[in-house]
């Protein structure tokens, strides 16, 4: 029995292998005689257990993209991360930098991914998980890529950790699935920033330029993350980004979040600090600050085509002045266009303080219909109307506190 466990754990012991620019390929790939190229590494099958090591502080060219995994074990997890001093740098030019396609327990640790930049030739994500399981990505900077410096599609399991994603297009970070709600799930983004993610100058058709994003998912987590200076360069005129949000997800959780000075298109109704968008079903925004967003602080949007959206809560949260340049000019946006009333159902909006000195507390867009929300316990505060639009007959405002030129008494 002692001689098969010591079998066992030496099948499962794995390798390490050492990359550095002055190194050689023809070498053994040990600390003692490193390996040189991306190119080198991926003629190795790394099996669970493995670990490869980038020298910190040097530059290796190339992308690392497997078409099938490679995988580790719960116990021996596959480890791609630098060493010495310093982040070691892949710099992926107009590719993407690692790409994991059906992969599982694999750590993407202390790197650095650069990309020849949005506008200079870049054509892809920086660090893309497709159809993963059980993935950990720790203390990475992503930066130049036209899509998102971070993409998860149809993966579970998964944690963000840490992640500095900045100067890309599309997004810093973003989650997706395919099918529904069903197929991206359990993912967990903690104490990320992205920053200065202005547009993807490719996509005329649609938003681009958010900070954190996710969609067509469930049980996702954002947490302790930050969003400033996005969607400033957004090719499009419309619908614009936002510093952090989810559209068609269920069970989606934001807290503890700082989202401030993101930018949106003229003329555009977002560009704000959180929404819960399209088709969101059982999600919550708490504990998170928004402010000096070009759109609203917070908005509760459902477009035509989406899902029902129902049964979402905004709580203990602070908005100080949103929505300036948009078309929202409010901390609180609600806007439909669906103009259905079941179509965007069941909002709890309570111990919120909404502080505004150039606009609205809230802006009730004129495709705006909707029913069940109910506002409690709230401080609104404006030196505008306090409301602009016409608030549905169903909402209920409970105990608030309104301070502003024109309050509507019968709201206390």
């Amino acid at each position: 029995m002692n001689y098969l466990f010591v079998c066992i754990c030496f099948l499962f012991s794995g390798h390490n292998y050492y990359l550095s620019s002055s190194g050689d390929d023809n070498g053994d790939g040990t600390k003692d005689h490193p390996w040189t190229t991306i190119g080198r590494l991926k003629a190795v099958r790394l099996m669970a257990g493995d670990t490869v090591f980038f020298r910190g502080g040097e530059i290796f060219e190339g992308s690392l993209e497997w078409k099938e995994g490679p995988s580790g074990t719960k116990t021996h997890p596959l480890v791609i991360t630098s060493y010495e001093q310093g982040k070691a740098v892949i710099k992926a030019g107009d590719g993407l930098a690692i790409g994991l396609y059906q992969a599982k327990y694999v750590e993407i640790r202390n790197l650095q991914l650069v990309g020849s930049g949005r506008k200079n030739g870049n054509t892809q994500n920086g660090l893309v998980l497709n159809a993963c399981q059980h993935i950990d990505v720790d203390s990475v900077e992503v930066k130049g890529f036209i899509k998102a410096g971070v993409y998860v599609y149809r993966s579970d399991q998964v944690t963000i950790n840490r992640v500095d994603a900045r100067e890309n297009g599309y997004a810093g970070i973003s989650v997706e699935g395919a099918y529904g709600k069903r197929d991206c799930h359990a993912v967990r983004i903690t104490d990320c920033r992205a920053a200065n993610n202005p547009g993807d100058p490719s996509d005329l058709s649609n938003h681009s330029g958010n900070g954190i994003v996710a969609g067509y998912c469930r049980k996702v987590v954002i947490d302790h993350c930050t969003a400033t200076n996005n969607g400033w360069d957004m090719p499009r005129i419309g619908n614009g980004p936002v510093g952090i949000w989810a559209y068609e997800s269920d069970s989606v959780l934001i807290q503890h979040c700082i989202s401030y000075r993101n930018k949106t298109s003229k003329g555009g109704d977002d560009g704000g600090g959180y929404d819960l968008d399209g088709g969101m079903t059982h999600s919550t925004i708490r504990y998170c600050l928004s402010y000096e967003n070009e759109g609203s602080g917070f908005g509760l949007f459902q477009y035509a085509g989406a899902s029902p959206w129902f049964d979402n809560s905004i709580h203990d949260c602070v908005s100080q002045n949103d929505g300036l340049v948009s078309a929202a000019r409010a901390g609180v946006f609600i806007w439909n266009s669906s103009r259905d009333t079941g179509q965007l159902r069941n909002c709890r909006f309570y111990n919120n303080i909404i502080y505004n000195t150039k606009g609205a507390a809230i802006h009730y867009a004129v495709e705006g219909e909707h029913s069940g929300f109910r506002f409690y316990n709230n401080a609104f505060i404006a030196t505008d109307s306090l409301i602009k639009g016409h608030r549905a007959v169903t909402d209920v405002f409970e105990n608030n506190h309104w301070t502003g030129i024109l309050p509507d008494s019968s709201f206390h």
